[in-house]
Formats: C-alpha cells, structure tokens, sequence
C-alpha cells in the first residue's frame, strides 16, 4: 500500500478539533468540576490558550503523559486546538513515555504540572523533526504498549465526528454531567470527555474509585447524571450496593470495554427502569476512536446479548467466514482511523485505511440488531476439533459458573471464580465440547484474573495452564541422591564423566554452572570457591566435611544472585512495572568475571575450542530468536539477525537496539579469545593474570574518559567493566580487592552523566562482586534463583518478543510471562547439544554395523 504524505502550505493555519478550538462558545457554563474548584467554559477556554500559546503555531508532535486532573486536560485541549499532534500515555506508567518517546522522538512532553491548569512542558525542538500529515489529530495505544507501540492514528473528523455520533445518541446535554471513571489515555475514558465538551456539559474530573465512598459522596455533591463502565465495573457495583444508593440526579450509565454478560445487562437495565434511568450497553474500539454501536435502552432487558444498532453516521455489514457459520463484522463511518503508526515516518501517512474489519464473528438479526457471537482470534484447534472459547464460557455461564477461558492449539485453559470443584467441572465440560479430558485444565480461582481497564485477563489465565518449567529440579530432571558424575552428566549432556574431570574440563561454562552449582549443593553442602576447577574425586572426597544442616537460608555465589536480579530489573523496566536502570551493566562486568573463570583453563588449542563454544552457546539461540522476530514483527533487520546492528544500525534508538546487549557481550567475548589466541599475549596472560585484566581496564577507560577512540562501536565503553569482572576473578589478595574497589569508585561515578540511581546500581552490583562470593537467599528461593540466572540471556532475549503481545495486560503479568518464555527457551536450548551428541552417536554405530547380502544392516538380536 502506497503512503501517502500532504504537506501543509506555509500561510495556511493549522487544522485543529473544533469543540477544543471553541470552548469559549460556552461562555459562564461550568466545564470542569473537581473536588476542590469549578471552571467555566470561558476558563477553561483561557486556561487552554495560554498552554496553547506556548506549544506556538508551528506544529509539532505532543507527548502527554496523561492523568484524570485539570492539567492534563487543559494540556490535552491545547494541543488539539493549535493542531499538534497528541500521543496519549498513561500517566500512571512510569516508563510509557520513555517508551513512547523512544519510538517516536516527540519535540513536545507535557505532563501535569502545579494542579492550577498549567502543565509541565519540555520542549525537545522548536521545529517538529517529523512529516506530520495535516488530517492527524491523536494517537492512541490500542491496549496501552509500554515496549514497541503500536499507536492508532486518528483524525480531526474522526474525534468530532465520533464526539457528535455519541452526544447524538445519549442524548447529551448541557444540563449534564458525567464522572470521570475511567483514564484520560483510554479511548473510552476520553470520549467521554469529547462528547460533553462538544455539547457544552460538565465533566466531574477524579481519578477516585467506584469502590471509594469518597467517589458516591463527590458524585452526589456535584449532582452528577452519568458514569461510565466496563464489565469489571459491574462486580465492584455489586460490592458497594450500588442497587440501594440514592442517586437522584443519575440519568444513564454507559457500558463498553468488553461484553457484559446478559444476565448483568438485564438485571441492570431493569434496575435503571425501576430507578428511573437508562443503561446504554455499547460496542466499540479505539480504530474507531471508540464507539461502534449502542443498544437502545428500551430494548436492553429484552434482548441483552445484543450490541445494537450502528451509531448515527456509521454502517456494519457482515462479510463470510471459511469455515464458519458466522461472518466478520466490519464497520463504516467517518470516525474509523487514518490507519496505524508503528515508527516515525508513518505519522505523514494520510488514510490507509478505509473501513475497520474487527476481528468479531456476528450476525445481524431479522428486528435489525446485531450480535457479536465470538472473536475469529478466539478460536483454538485441538485434536483437530475446533473450540469457540466464548462458547465455552457461555456454556459454563449457563451452570451459573463464572469463568474465562484462554487456549492454545495443545490445552485449553479455564479459570473458574468461586467455590466450584474444577474436577467436577471438567468431567461435565468435556463431554459437552467433545474434546478429550486430558486437553482441559480447570482452575479455580478467587477473582478471575483483569487488566487494569478491567477487561479479562487471558494471558494470565493461560499461564495458569503453563507447566513449571522447573518442575522437580533446575533441569527439569527427577530430584532424588545423586552423586556428583550423574549431576555433571546430566547438566553437561555428556554420556560419562570421569574421576579427573572437572566442570571447566567437561565444557561447562558460565550457561550451565548456575544450574549445576545449585544441583551439587544440595547434594554435597557447601561448595569450595573454586569447586568448578576440582575434580569429581576431589569433590566426592569432601562431601561429608561440606554438608550442614538445612536453615532457613542458603548461601548462592553472589554473581548467580545478580544475574537473577538483574534480568527482572531489566525487563520489569522495557515492559513499565518499574523503572530501575544499571543493571545491564553490572551483567557485563559479571560477563568478565565468568569468562576468566571458565574460559581460562587448558591448553592454548584445546582452550580456544571451549572458548569458541561457549560463544556459539551465546550467537547462535540469540540470531535464531531474531531471525523469528525479523519475520513476525517488522521492527528489526538483517544487521540484527546477525549481532551488527551496534555497526551497521542507526545511531538513534530504535527497536533495532533492543538487543545491543548481546551484541556488546559477543563483541567482547570474541575480542578477549582473538587476543588471547596471540601466543605472545597468552604468555603475558598467564604471567600476570592480575595485571594483564587491569591493563584492559587500563585501555578500556581511555574510552570511558573520552580520551582516546578505538573505533569500537558501542563496545569500547564496556572493555572496562568487562575486564575489572575479569580482574576480580584473578583476584588473591585483600591488596587487589582493594586496588579494584579504588578504581571502581573512582571510575563509575559520571559514567551515567549523573543519573544517581544507574550509578549507584552500577557501584553496588560492582562492590558486591568484589568483597562477597555469596549472598544469603532464603531457601524456598533458591531454586528459582538458579533458574533464572541460568536462563537471564534467554529471557533478555525472548522478552522483547513476548511483552508487546501482552500489551493489554498488567505489566507484572507481562514480566511474568517474559521470564516463563525466557526460561522454556533456556530448557529448549540446554538440551540441543545433548541431543546433536546422541543422534552422531547413534549414526556412528548404525555405520558400524555390518551389512547383510541385501545391503541392509545387521542389528544384534537381543
């Protein structure tokens, strides 16, 4: 499809939304009411002006980190009436606008500010550095991305279009006043707000909870008529007895962001006619700036499974499904989108798209409404029989079970909400579906399992159907006494392991030493600083002199603990749980320390094989999970697949940088073996094994400072960390630990240009590396510990691929599912040598066998 990009001549005035451009028509009529103030039209108008006056008239791309207060509305307004394009953040996400920022350089970042309509504003440029297409008005987040947005672009005819579609319909008025329930940054939340401003209503601005009494006492004082919900909305209600308040003033409440269950849709509606107002149960999505449908109130109880009709100017029609009975819903009208952003340059685009197909399954019925009867995504096989999940929860809804389902092609996964027997359940279920038993897991649960907007949660609920990817030990093998050649074999994948061998000697490398560590400390106790340099007979040996008794907690090798630490600070801070940078760093210092401490032993030939092992163990998973997100995702290129991005990519941060850790580390790695495979610096090595570490600090520092360049991209500033981890493991003597620690303190801080806490990330993780070799972890930790220390490269890698998928979700569940993903491929991954070993074993000894008078191979009978 072809962008098509308009330039705007330099005389004529920038487009803007007409209800934010002419606020003051209103005059003296109250707009906002909050909990402290009242501002008129003809205020907030001014209000408006002034923040718009500073934006200027040259347009430029807006970031607002958005939260439900006066000065981000005001913020909000003034953009749209000077004609700069807004993206609208979650303010309560820490990391969106970094996010968003990184992906879309924007030259403006407004966020609240003194609470007195005057936000804060960080101007990036005066000129805006992007093609801005004249028609675009706002960008939205579909489901709140806080990693590699996928933003809807939306126009200045599609938010007063949508705006007057809705005051149409609801009947809106000035006489009304609508509480604000839900975020700014969600479509939903936000037309709310378009469509009372368009009318001259008031907005009753809070960011207080339906279940906070505070919220009723504001809704009452400020005689508020209307709220909107979402599903989840309706099981808060129920818990603060909405049906018995006195609400005298409450004309209509509106429902939408996922299906209301009929039951609830009738029970409220006839609530509402008892209590003299209207539930609107409506359907929509953020491609069309919000609503799509409504059902006509009158009709609610009657025909409460139904989205209703189109909205005013809007148009449906139903196109054929393969396979099924019903066909996709696709929607026409002037509010559906321009089309989508995925990175800067398509904010010049004009429309791409042309009409909205939703993804849902429907039919239209012979009185004219529409139904939405599943999702053509929600559909899973299973032995070849195909599953419509939002039957499945209906039929569970017709026992009176509350339940959500998620499923892949394998399992089909149900969380049940309440006092129910799964067990019992899924004897009735299964039959019903026709699919074997095995295939349905049930769990039951307190609460089903939201997103903060209150949709279902499903990948949550998927993840209760995951198997632990560490079910009885770190290896995912039977736990049980096991002497110290079965721990190696296993963990090394290796068929037998003698006397003299050691970990080092056997391949193992800074991959597998967590998991093998952990498994030989609680079969031995506590293990020897330099066990992985001991012999098995050494280490059987000593076995009984090492056990203690079990305490509560345990000692883990410090470098262990920081990497598990560390990669949840990583991606906790990609996906928004929280924001806690430096971490990356102190990975690359560990990398050094683990590389002088496997990759050091042995003879020059036999030592370089290991060497280049180890690094295939790094280069090779890591290209082939880029390879799949070259495919799937169109935000990384060919440099990446092959660990030159840090090269040959942009210089400016894009999605093609998500993996320049891997890039770095492999850098370094194949630095450290070219240079040791010099004879002469392999004998300066071993000569100095203290010192020769410090000179490459020595060397990598003159990068740090900026004194020399090494025309090493992006991977000379991290020689210095590398080689003091390395130092650290040739360290003997407090004298050296000592000369470390100076430079460690002399050299991080100002590393970060003075971001204190990356700083003091960085010098903590550094000392404690230095002075301690273990860190308590309380033992029920400890195992998860191991794990994920073991897999912190694989779940580095695959979290870039998982959490965007999740962008609807809590943060924390999309952390949780990052590390599961990261771990399943570490499991995948440890088992590939293993199995490259038996199938050449077992070639070999099929060519051994000897040939029969038909050419065919004689096997011994047995």
């Amino acid at each position: 499809m072809s962008i098509i990009t308009t330039s705007r001549p330099l005389d004529a005035p920038p487009r803007s939304v007409g209800f934010a451009a002419t606020l003051a028509r209103f005059n003296d009529a109250p707009a906002i009411v909050t909990e402290t103030e009242t501002i008129s039209y003809r205020q907030l108008a001014q209000r408006m002006e002034a923040v718009a006056d500073r934006l200027g008239t040259e347009r430029r791309l807006v970031l607002l980190s958005a939260t439900n207060d006066v000065d981000c509305l005001v913020a909000y307004l003034a953009a749209l009436s000077g004609g700069h394009p807004v993206i609208l953040v979650p303010g309560d996400k820490p990391s969106a606008p970094e996010a968003i920022r990184a992906a879309f350089d924007p030259d403006v970042i407004l966020a609240a500010g003194d609470g007195n309509g005057r936000p804060h504003i960080r101007e990036i440029r005066p000129i805006s550095a992007h093609d801005l297409h004249p028609d675009l008005a706002l960008l939205l987040s579909t489901s709140g991305s806080t990693g590699s947005p996928k933003l809807v672009r939306l126009s200045h005819q599609n938010l007063e279009a949508n705006a007057a579609s809705i005051a149409e319909y609801l009947r809106i008025s000035s006489q009304d006043r609508a509480v604000t329930t839900l975020p700014l940054s969600y479509c939903y939340g936000l037309s709310v707000i378009n469509s009372h401003l368009l009318t001259g209503a008031s907005v009753v601005l809070t960011d207080l909870s339906v279940v906070d009494p505070c919220f009723w006492e504001l809704f009452r004082s400020t005689e508020a008529t209307t709220f909107a919900a979402v599903p989840y909305t309706f099981d808060l209600l129920e818990r603060v007895g909405f049906a018995d308040m006195e609400l005298p003033h409450l004309r209509y409440v509106t429902q939408a962001g996922g299906r209301l269950a009929p039951e609830q849709v009738r029970r409220y509606a006839e609530l509402g006619r008892r209590r003299g107002w209207d539930l609107f149960v409506m359907y929509g999505q953020t491609e069309a700036t919000a609503r799509m449908a409504y059902l006509p109130p009158g009709l609610a109880a009657e025909q409460p499974a139904r989205i209703g009709v189109p909205v005013p100017g809007g148009a449906f029609r139903i196109d054929p499904v393969d396979g099924l009975d019903d066909g996709e819903l696709v929607y026409t009208g002037p509010n559906v989108m321009l089309g989508y952003a995925e990175k800067p340059e398509d904010l010049g685009s004009g429309r791409t798209v042309h009409e909205l197909r939703t993804g849902d399954l429907a039919r239209r019925h012979a009185d004219g409404l529409y139904e939405v009867v599943g999702r053509r995504s929600r559909f899973v096989k299973i032995a070849g029989l195909r599953v419509d999940l939002g039957r499945v929860e209906q039929i569970l809804a017709d026992f009176g079970v509350q339940a959500v389902c998620a499923g892949t092609d394998e399992r089909l996964v149900v969380a049940v909400q309440g006092d129910h027997d799964p067990g019992l359940l899924r004897k009735v279920l299964a039959p019903e579906l026709g699919m074997p038993r095995g295939a349905l897991h049930m769990y039951a649960v307190d609460q089903i399992p939201r997103l903060s907007n209150g949709k279902p949660d499903y990948q949550a609920v998927l993840v209760l159907g995951e198997p632990d990817p560490v079910p009885r030990d770190v290896a995912g093998r039977a736990e049980g006494p096991q002497d110290v050649r079965t721990i190696l074999a296993e963990q090394l994948e290796i068929p037998a392991v003698g006397d003299d061998s050691t970990f080092v000697s056997l391949g193992g490398d800074s991959l597998s030493y967590v998991a093998t560590s952990v498994r030989l400390e609680k079969a031995l106790g506590a293990l020897p600083p330099d066990w992985h340099l001991r012999s098995v007979a050494e280490l059987e040996a000593g076995a009984s002199v090492r056990r203690r008794r079990r305490r509560f907690v345990a000692p883990v090798e410090t470098s262990i603990v920081l990497r598990a630490v560390a990669i949840i600070l990583i991606i906790s801070t990609h996906i928004g749980l929280f924001h806690w940078e430096g971490t990356a760093h102190v990975l690359m210092a560990a990398a050094g320390y683990n590389f002088a401490r496997f990759q050091l032993q042995g003879e020059r030939v036999q030592r370089l094989r290991r060497q280049m092992t180890s690094i295939g163990r790094i280069v090779l998973p890591s290209m082939a999970l880029i390879a799949v997100g070259y495919v799937i995702t169109d935000h990384y290129s060919i440099a990446n697949i092959f660990l030159l991005n840090a090269i040959l990519g942009p210089q400016e941060v894009t999605p093609e940088w998500h993996f320049w850790f891997v890039e770095v580390l492999v850098y370094l790695l194949v630095f450290a073996v070219a240079l040791l495979a010099i004879p002469q610096v392999s004998q300066l090595e071993r000569r100095f094994p203290f010192g020769f570490p410090l000179g490459l600090a020595a060397l990598g520092l003159l990068t740090r400072f900026n004194i020399v360049d090494l025309d090493l991209p992006n991977t000379a500033p991290a020689l210095w960390l590398f080689a003091l981890g390395w130092a650290v493991a040739r360290a003997r003597t407090a004298a050296h630990r000592v000369l470390i620690t100076v430079v460690v303190l002399a050299c991080v801080p100002g590393f970060f240009f003075g971001d204190l806490l990356r700083e003091m990330t960085l010098l903590t993780g550094m000392l404690l590396l230095v002075w301690l070799r273990t860190l308590p972890v309380p033992r029920g930790l400890q195992r998860i510990t191991a794990v994920l220390a073991s897999a912190s490269l694989y779940i580095y890698l695959t979290h870039w691929l998982v959490f965007p998928h999740l962008e609807s979700m809590h943060p924390g569940v999309a952390v949780g599912a990052s590390l599961v993903a990261g771990v399943l491929y570490w499991a995948v991954v440890m088992r590939v040598p293993g199995l490259v070993r038996r199938c050449t074993a077992w070639r070999r000894r099929e060519a051994a066998l000897p040939l029969d008078g038909a050419g065919n191979r004689q096997r011994p009978v047995r």
